[in-house]
Parts: structure tokens; sequence; C-alpha cells
């Protein structure tokens, strides 16, 4: 039996003066479960274990079952059905995908038009280069179409409404504002925790590299006209003739079935914000195909009798007129869509559709991931996600990023749509088809392409302001090859995956933040600092000044506070002096699971269920196991 006399007792001092000389070595086998032995090392391997688990690493993708060769001609023939029948429902839900990003766009014009038109027409907010800046966020998230706006800038320029200058801020919103789109696709994935992770990381990646290229070279242009010069000396140095317009291979398959809902005029918005007085209160639908221009004989009543010597007037009861010839507009044939005869105003048509084609985004989204998780599977699924994500052999390896950019550009030209391409791209990142390492340089091609539209626009300008407004557009892609230089050349200076990874593990834990991150990045900040520029500069850096200010401190004392934080005060050496609230998200997300209520049951079962893997090492309670905490070792010691 044990505990007897029989078995040798060791002093207590003896295992006091030996215990740092040799470890002891106890039986787990003879250890109650419970024990506070066993709970400790329960623990220890709890935290070693999530110390290897790497949220960010691609997941396996699972079996597809028995192997070709193992199955019987029914199988096969049953396997292969089931294939084209998943292919073709991915290529249906992904064509549906497109065409309601498409219609979304239309929908954010005709509600943002009349608001576009009156924000680009304003000359005086246009000359503050802040608010040119957040003028150019959110006349992007307005229209949902980088292309769109850079056009409009474009045309703008060239008419001479806007000067080069002046256009360099809104280009660098515009090239912001560009990234919201596939924000708003991530949260599509946002039932699956690891998968909203990877989606909206990949979405961060996008956003984070345009405001940090922003907050680096606005500056600098405002200080150098680093942009302005560059782009002008290029310009002078090339015989620039003029072109004619991009290819909307993309357009051409989907324009079919979006023009069966709405047809807009896009020569509407652009003449409205270079104030031609034909388009103030002209419709952005397009409701007539086919017009005829009749020349008729017409009289003017005659304001000044010294003009009938030139033209023939003539006299009557009612006064006398001048005999001129009138071009009358009419209308022939009306065009084929849904909203052709509907007598509504432009907003609520532009409600309408962006209810429906964010209802059908969000489905097909939903769908897209379905199918994809389900053809994913096997052999195949895994060399598909090799070769996207391999790189070229050492000491090549370097150029698999530069590839991946071209890529992007060469992608995003053919689509002619940045926010088609980089929306594809979020859907793959979160059932772990594509790394982040890869997406990022593809996001950085895209922007690249999306410059092409610019291009090929300014280049259908009119002869005396062609090199003007192919400036504009040389401008912006020289923004975001700067950007690459920035953050892309040297690798320790890849801060927007960091950054966008940060944000992915907080709305993985809170995935609430991530609306948060939408309205904050592009709308609540940016129309804060547009109203602070309105109100003047000084205002602006009376209120931004300090708060900027804050922030970077704030960032120089968290990181101080992890590499050395003996430099700092002993009360900066971390935040216990600041309210609760001000610690972590924690607090906020309790408040805002209470705020929740009943509609958020599924959702609190999901919370409790998270909570222990949302624990933080610091959070889990700890305790110090000592040889006395086992009842069996105290009672074979002589006390």
């Amino acid at each position: 039996m044990p505990f007897t006399s029989n078995n040798p007792q060791v002093p207590l001092s003896d295992i006091k003066r030996n215990i740092n000389d040799m470890p002891i070595k106890v039986p787990l086998d003879d250890l109650p479960i419970d024990s506070p032995y066993m709970l400790s090392m329960d623990l220890a391997l709890h935290e070693e274990a999530r110390e290897e688990i790497d949220n960010w690493a691609l997941p396996d993708l699972e079996d597809s079952g028995p192997s070709w060769k193992e199955l019987n001609n029914k199988q096969k023939v049953k396997r292969v059905v089931t294939g084209v029948v998943k292919s073709c429902l991915l290529i249906g839900f992904l064509y549906l995908f497109i065409c309601s990003l498409d219609v979304l766009s239309s929908a954010f014009q005709l509600v943002g038009s009349k608001l576009t038109g009156d924000i680009f027409s304003d000359n005086d907010v246009l000359a503050n280069p802040i608010a040119g800046l957040v003028i150019g966020v959110l006349v992007t998230v307005l229209v949902q179409s980088s292309s769109t706006s850079s056009s409009i800038i474009v045309s703008m320029v060239s008419s001479g409404i806007l000067n080069v200058r002046a256009s360099i801020p809104i280009i660098m919103g515009v090239n912001v504002g560009t990234s919201v789109t596939s924000t708003l696709v991530s949260l599509a994935q946002s039932g699956d925790r690891n998968e909203f992770r990877r989606a909206f990381g990949g979405s961060a990646v996008h956003g984070t590299f345009n405001w940090l290229t922003v907050i680096i070279l606005l500056p600098i242009e405002l200080g150098t006209g680093y942009l302005f010069y560059v782009s002008e000396a290029i310009i002078k140095s090339f015989n620039i003739h003029a072109g004619g317009e991009a290819p909307d291979i993309l357009k051409v398959i989907t324009r079919p079935f979006t023009d069966l809902i709405v047809l807009l005029d896009s020569s509407v918005i652009a003449g409205k914000a270079a104030g031609n007085p034909e388009f103030t209160n002209h419709s952005l639908i397009k409701r007539w195909c086919a017009t005829t221009q009749t020349n008729v004989t017409g009289y003017i009543p005659a304001t000044n009798l010294t003009n009938c010597s030139a033209v023939t007037c003539f006299t009557n009861a009612s006064g006398t007129f001048i005999e001129n010839t009138v071009t009358i507009k009419e209308n022939v044939k009306r065009c084929f869509h849904i909203f052709a005869s509907a007598d509504l105003p432009d907003i609520a048509v532009g409600f309408i559709l962006l209810t429906a084609s964010l209802l059908v985004l969000c489905l097909c989204l939903i769908l897209i991931v379905k199918l994809l998780n389900s053809v994913l599977k096997g052999q195949i699924a895994h060399v598909i996600k090799k070769i996207i994500n391999a790189d070229f052999p050492f000491p090549f390896s370097w150029l698999t990023g530069y590839l991946a950019i071209l890529v992007g550009a060469v992608m995003t030209f053919v689509v002619q749509s940045s926010s088609v391409f980089t929306a594809a791209i979020i859907p793959l990142m979160g059932v772990g088809v594509i790394s982040m390492n890869r997406a990022y340089p593809l996001f950085l091609g895209s922007n690249i392409g999306t410059t092409t539209t610019a291009v090929l626009a300014a280049l259908a300008s009119p002869a005396d302001s062609l090199s003007e407004a192919v400036q504009v557009a040389f401008i912006h892609l020289f923004f975001n090859l700067s950007g690459i230089v920035l953050w892309y050349i040297c690798p320790f200076l890849r801060l927007p995956i960091n950054v966008a990874k940060k944000f992915g593990d907080i709305t993985a834990k809170y995935r609430w933040f991530a609306v948060l991150y939408l309205f904050l990045s592009f709308l609540i900040l940016p129309l804060a600092i547009f109203g602070l520029s309105m109100a003047g500069g000084i205002v602006l850096a009376a209120v931004g000044g300090p708060f900027l200010l804050v922030l970077i401190a704030v960032l120089i004392i968290n990181v101080l506070q992890k590499k050395c934080p003996k430099v700092l005060p002993p009360f900066l050496r971390n935040w216990d002096f600041l309210p609760i609230m001000l610690h972590s998200l924690a607090p906020w997300d309790r408040l805002i699971f209470k705020m929740c209520g009943c509609c958020c049951t599924k959702c609190s079962n999901d919370h409790e269920e998270e909570k222990p893997k949302d624990l933080l090492p610091v959070d889990i309670p700890s305790r110090e196991t000592h040889c006395y905490d086992n009842p069996d070792f105290v009672h074979s010691q002589n006390l």
C-alpha cells in the first residue's frame, strides 16, 4: 500500500536544498485529473498550442473523398456531372455578382449625382487640398467607381474648370475611395471567424496601402510639387496624340443584362460638374434611346431693334420678332429597361436599385463562398492553391510579387474595373485559396491597372487641353507607382500587411468593428475633415492638429511599452490609469452585446462558445504549483 512505513521518507529540507539542482519527475498517471498540478499542466499545454497556431496560415483544404481510381463507373459519372453543375453554378453566380456590382455603381450614381455635381462645381472648396482629398474619397464612395471619378476629374481639367495642381489631392482621394467596394464584399463572410479574418484583412490591406501613401505623399506634394513636376516633364518629352476609348471587354458581357434594369447617361454627371446649364435639371436615367433633331423657323421677341438690320424682323400686334432657325429635339424610341417608363425621381430609383443590388450582391457572395468551399477539395484544389501562392525558386523568389503586380494590372485593364477585380479576390482569400502575401501585390497591380481608364479618357480630350488632361491621368499613375516604391520594394516596409492583419484579428474577435471601420474610414472621418476644412484652415489646424499629435503620441508609447518600457515614466508603462472603456474593445463589445438584446440570440451562443478562444494569456488565471499542493506527497512526510 502506498504511504506506509516501507516507503523511504525524504525530509523536506533535502528537497528544498536540491530543488534547484535537478528536476523532480512527478508520475502523471498517479495524479488525479483535477489536481492543481494537472490543471496547470493543461493551461501550459493550452498556451503552448495557441502560440504555435498561426491564424493567418491558409487552412488545409478538405479531401474530396475516394480517388478517381477507386470509383466505379456510376460514381465517376456522378462526380463528373456534379462537378459540371457546380462549375456552371459558380460561373452563373459570378456573373450575377459582377452585374450586381455594376447596378450598385449605377444606384450610387443616381443617389449622389446631384451632390456630386454640387461638390465639383464649388471651385473654392476644390482649391483647398485637404477638402479636395476628402471630396475624392466621398465622390468615389458615392459613384462606386474610381474609373468614373477619375474620368470626371480629367473632363473638368480638359474643360478648364479645374487646374492640374488642384486635381492632385482629389486624385489621391479617388485612390482611397476605391477600396470601399472590397470592404463591403468582405462583410458577406462574417459568418465564420477565420474566413472573416482573412477576407476583411484582404480588404483592409488595400485601404491601408492607399491611406498610408496619401499620408506620406500629400505633404510632400504640397511642399515640393513632386508629382506635378515629374508628370509635366514626362508629358513634355512625349509627342501625345488623341486616342480612343477604353475597350469595355467586361461590359460587353454584362451590359445585355444590366441595360434591362437601368440605363444611365454617363455624360450628365460630367456635365453637371462642368457647370453646363443644359444638364442642371437633367435626369441621369436615359429614357429615350432614339431621338431626331429638326431645324424649323422660329420667331424670337426682339429685345434690341438694332439687330433687325442684320436679320429679318417683322412686327405685328404682339410686338417685334426676329426670324431665326431653331433646332427641335423629338423623342422617337423609348429605351427598353425597367425604369424607362417610370415617372420616378432619380433618388427614388437609386434607393430601389441600391437595396436590390445589395441583396443580390450578398446572396451571390454567400453562394459563391459555399460553392468554393465545395469545389475546392481534393488534389485539384491543392494544385490550384499551390500554384497561386508559389514563389519562383531561389534566388529569383523576389520576382514573384512583381509578376503578381503585373497580373493584377493586366486583369484590371481587361475588366476595366478595379472594384470588380478586388471584389473577386476577397472571397478567395476568405476560403483560404489566396494568401495575404500574394493578394497584396495583386491589389497594388489593380491600382496601376485602373489608371489606364483615366489615361484613355484623357486622350479623348480636345487638342488644346490634351496635355493637361493626360498629365492628370499620369499623376494618378505615378501616385500608385510611388506607393509601391514606399510600401513594397523593401520587405521591411510592407507595413500595410501588418496593419491589415491587426485589423483582421480585431474583426475576428469583434465583428462589429468591421462596420465601424467602414463608416469611420469612408464616411465619418472624411465628412468631419470636409466640414472642418470648409470652416477654414485655422479651424482645421486647431481641431485636427491636437488630435493628430495625440494619435502619434499613443502609437509611439505603445511601441515603447513593448520594446523598451524602462525609458518611459512609471505611469506610462501601462494604460492602467485610463478608464476601463479605453483599455480595449472588450467593454464596448459587452455594451454592444447587451444593446443587441434578443435579436442576437444566435450571436449569444456563438459569443459564449468563442470566449475561451478569445482570452489572452494574461486573462487566463494562473496558479503556481508546489510540492505541498499534492496531498499524497504531504501525507508521506514527517511534518
